[in-house]
C-alpha cells in the first residue's frame, strides 16, 4: 500500500472540465442590475478580458489549457495525493482516507490553478495592471505570484481582520511584487462609505470586491480578477480532480464520498466536478459534501435568490445561495470562507440535490486540524481544517456502521503562515459563532427590499 501517489509532469491535464455541459439544469444567467436583463459580454468587458468572458459563458465540455499556462503549472503540478494511514489508525476506522495536497504550490494553496490562467488571458489582451480582493490571503498571494510571471502590476485589497491576523500573508504578496491595502480603505468610495458607517469594521470579502472593482473600472488598462465564485474560476480548478482521479486509479480505488471546504466554490469544484461527471454520465453514486463555517452558513441557512457578489452592488446579480451581500461574517480565522454567497454552479447543484452541504463550528475544525498535524505531519490552513473535520466525521460514521468506505478530501492549503490562528486556539481565545434564524432572515429581507423585482 503506497503512502504517497505521485504523477509525472506528462500527467498534467491538457484541458479543463466544464461541468455546465453535464448539468441537468443549466445555471440561470447573471442579470444586469439596472435593466434586469441577462448580462452580456458588454457588461463584463470593463472588468474582465474577453478570453475569460468566453470561458464564463461556455457550455463546451472541455477547454484546452494553453501551453504557457501548463508550463507554469509544472512548478507544482501534478500535486501529490496521500493515503492518510496514520489518521486512519488514530480513528480506528475501516474507512480509507485519501487527501489531495494543494499546499505544494508557490502560494501554499490551490489558488494558483486559476490565478495563472487569469493573468495569462489578461496579458494576451495587453492589460497592464490587475486588482483583486483577498480574505485570508491565499488568493492575493496566488495572484501576486501569477502577475510576477507575466510582468503585470498587482493591487490587492485584503479584508481588514485578515490583514491584521495574518501579517506574513501581506509580506508574501509584497515579496511577489504586489501592493496590499487593508479593506475597507480610504482609497475607494466604496471603502470610504463603509468606514463612515463603521470605522472599526472587520471588513468582508464583499466590501473588498467592491473596492477592487471600483479601482479597475477607473483605468482602461486595469482589469479585475476574482479568486472564486465565477464559472471560469471553478473551471480552472478542475485540474485537481482530474489528477486525483488518475491517482486513485493507480491505487485501485474510487471515492464513495468527496469532501472539500466551500467559501465561494473553487476549492470544492476543483476536487469534485470531475468525479461528479461520472455520476452524471455513468451513474456512479459518489456523494459530494461541501463544508462551510457555521459562522457564514449560506448553503445551509441561506436562500437561493439573485444577489450581488459584492457589498456595494457593482457586480451583476447572480443566482446563488446567499446570506445577503451586506452580511458581515464573524471574524473567524478561516478568512477564505467568510463570503456571503456561493458560486452559481455550486448553488444550482445543491438546489438540484446533486451535492450536499454541512456547516461546522471552528473549534471542531481546529481540533481536527491538530489531530491531522499530529498524525499526518501537515499543519493545515484554517480553511482546510473544515474538510478534515468532515472527513473525520465520515470516517467515524463508517466505524459506527461497520462499513468500509473510501473518503477523498482536498487539503487545499498549508497553515504555515496562519500560526497565529493555532496560537489563539491553544490559548483558548477562539469561540464558536452562530446566528439566529431570525437574524439571517432579517438580513435577507433587507436585500429583497433593495431589489424586490430581481429574483
Amino acid at each position: 500500500m503506497a503512502k504517497k501517489i505521485q504523477l509525472n509532469e506528462s500527467d498534467i491535464p491538457t484541458h479543463w472540465y466544464n461541468v455546465i455541459s453535464d448539468m441537468p439544469n443549466k445555471p440561470q444567467p447573471p442579470l444586469n442590475p439596472e435593466t434586469g436583463e441577462p448580462a452580456g459580454p458588454e457588461d463584463l468587458s470593463p472588468i474582465f478580458p474577453m478570453g475569460l468572458i468566453e470561458q464564463e459563458v461556455s457550455a463546451e465540455p472541455k477547454i484546452e489549457i494553453p501551453d504557457e499556462v501548463r508550463d507554469i503549472y509544472r512548478i507544482w503540478r501534478p500535486s501529490p495525493m496521500y493515503r492518510a494511514t496514520q489518521l486512519e489508525k488514530a480513528l480506528d476506522t475501516p474507512a480509507k482516507i485519501y487527501y489531495k495536497y494543494e499546499g505544494v504550490s508557490p502560494s501554499g494553496s490551490h489558488k494558483p490553478n486559476t490565478a495563472v490562467p487569469q493573468v495569462y488571458y489578461n496579458k494576451q489582451e495587453g492589460v497592464k495592471s490587475i486588482t483583486t480582493e483577498t480574505g485570508a490571503g491565499q488568493w492575493g498571494t496566488a495572484l501576486a505570484f501569477a502577475c510576477a510571471q507575466f510582468d503585470i502590476n498587482c493591487e490587492v485589497y485584503m479584508v481588514r481582520i485578515s490583514y491584521d491576523q495574518k501579517p506574513y500573508r501581506k509580506v508574501m504578496m509584497n515579496t511577489f511584487g504586489a501592493d496590499v491595502y487593508p479593506s475597507p480603505s480610504d482609497r475607494t468610495q466604496a471603502g470610504r462609505n463603509v468606514l463612515a458607517k463603521d470605522p472599526d469594521t472587520s471588513g468582508s470579502l464583499g466590501i473588498a470586491i467592491s473596492e477592487a472593482i471600483e479601482r479597475a473600472v477607473q483605468d482602461e488598462q486595469t482589469k479585475y480578477s476574482l479568486g472564486s465564485v465565477l464559472n471560469h474560476v471553478l473551471l480552472h480548478q478542475t485540474v485537481i480532480g482530474q489528477e486525483a482521479m488518475k491517482q486513485l486509479e493507480y491505487a485501485g480505488d474510487y471515492p464513495d464520498v468527496v469532501v472539500a471546504p466551500l467559501g465561494g466554490g473553487s476549492n470544492f469544484a476543483g476536487i469534485s466536478f470531475p468525479f461528479l461527471k461520472n455520476n452524471l454520465r455513468e451513474g456512479k453514486n459518489t456523494r459530494f459534501v461541501a463544508v462551510e463555517p457555521a459562522s457564514c452558513p449560506k448553503l445551509t441557512k441561506g436562500e437561493f435568490m439573485y444577489d450581488f457578489g459584492d457589498s456595494a452592488g457593482y457586480t451583476p446579480l447572480l443566482p446563488m445561495y446567499t446570506l445577503g451581500h451586506n452580511f458581515t461574517p464573524a471574524a473567524i480565522h478561516a478568512g477564505g470562507l467568510r463570503y456571503h454567497g456561493a458560486s452559481v454552479l455550486c448553488s444550482q447543484l445543491l438546489k438540484d440535490e446533486l451535492i450536499e452541504a454541512v456547516a461546522i463550528q471552528q473549534l471542531e475544525c481546529f481540533e481536527a486540524g491538530v489531530l491531522f498535524a499530529k498524525t499526518e505531519g501537515i499543519i493545515a490552513a484554517p480553511e482546510a481544517t473544515h474538510g478534515i473535520a468532515q472527513a473525520i466525521r465520515e470516517a467515524e460514521r463508517a466505524k459506527e456502521e461497520g462499513t468500509e468506505k473510501t473518503i477523498l478530501f482536498n487539503l487545499c492549503g498549508h497553515g504555515f503562515v496562519d500560526m497565529s490562528a493555532y496560537e489563539d486556539y491553544f490559548a483558548g481565545k477562539l469561540s464558536d459563532h452562530s446566528f439566529t434564524d431570525e437574524q439571517l432572515k432579517q438580513n435577507l429581507q433587507e436585500v429583497r427590499d433593495l431589489a424586490p423585482n430581481r429574483g
